[in-house]
C-alpha cells in the first residue's frame, strides 16, 4: 500500500473512531484489504483540488490524505448520461475511499468523499441503503423528505434512512462531506424528481 493510501485509511478510521454519530452508524471495518484498480480523473477532479473556499476546518488531516490520493483512485461521474448530469451535477466531484471501486476494498461498508460548489442543487433521490453524511469543511442544506431543512457545517451530519428521499443544496459556500453506506449495496440511486414526474 502507498504512503498515501495508508494515511487516509488512518485517517478514515480516527474519523469513525472520533465521531460519535459515525462511530455508531458504522464503525470502521476490519476487512479492508487492497486491491488493485486502474485510477481515472474526471473533468471535475480539479475544482476540488483547487477550491480555496473551505475555510478552517478541524478535518484538514483528512481532506488533505484525500487529495494526495488524487491520482490513485477511481474519480466518480454520478449519473453521467441522464437528463440532469449537465445541468446539476457536472461540477460535483466524488470517489470512493472504502468499498468496492477504490484500493481500499470492503464487504461490509462503502464510503466516498464528495464535494459540490456553491450555487449547486443535487437532486432529491433515494436508495436501498442507509447512509451517513459527515461535513468535512464548508456548508450546505440537507432536505429528508418528511423534514425541516438543515444547514450543516463541519462536524455536523446527517442521517439517511433506506429509501427515504434526499436532497443537497449549496448556497454561497461549497461543501466537502465524508459519506458511508450500510446495508444494501448493489441497488444504485434513483432521481425521485424523475419518477414523481412520469
Amino acid at each position: 500500500m502507498t504512503p498515501t493510501l495508508e494515511t487516509l485509511m488512518q485517517e478514515v478510521a480516527k474519523l469513525h473512531a472520533d465521531h460519535a454519530a459515525l462511530a455508531t452508524f458504522c464503525p470502521f471495518p476490519k476487512d479492508v484489504t487492497q486491491q488493485r484498480i486502474t485510477p481515472l480523473k474526471v473533468a471535475s477532479t480539479d475544482g476540488m483540488l483547487r477550491d480555496t473556499r473551505l475555510g478552517d476546518t478541524p478535518y484538514k488531516p483528512l481532506m488533505d490524505a484525500m487529495q494526495a490520493c488524487a491520482d490513485e483512485v477511481i474519480w466518480l461521474e454520478p449519473y453521467k448520461g441522464t437528463a440532469l448530469f449537465d445541468s446539476h451535477m457536472k461540477d460535483f466531484a466524488c470517489f470512493e475511499i472504502i468499498g468496492w471501486n477504490t484500493p481500499l476494498a470492503s464487504d461490509h461498508m462503502r464510503s466516498f468523499v464528495i464535494y459540490q460548489p456553491p450555487h449547486q442543487h443535487y437532486p432529491w433521490h433515494h436508495h436501498p441503503a442507509q447512509e451517513i453524511y459527515v461535513v468535512l469543511a464548508g456548508s450546505a442544506d440537507f432536505l429528508l423528505e418528511g423534514e425541516p431543512t438543515q444547514r450543516l457545517h463541519a462536524g455536523d451530519h446527517a442521517f439517511h434512512p433506506a429509501d427515504r428521499p434526499h436532497a443537497l443544496t449549496t448556497t454561497e459556500d461549497p461543501v466537502m462531506a465524508y459519506v458511508a453506506w450500510r446495508d444494501d449495496f448493489e441497488t444504485f440511486p434513483v432521481w425521485t424528481e424523475l419518477e414523481t414526474a412520469q
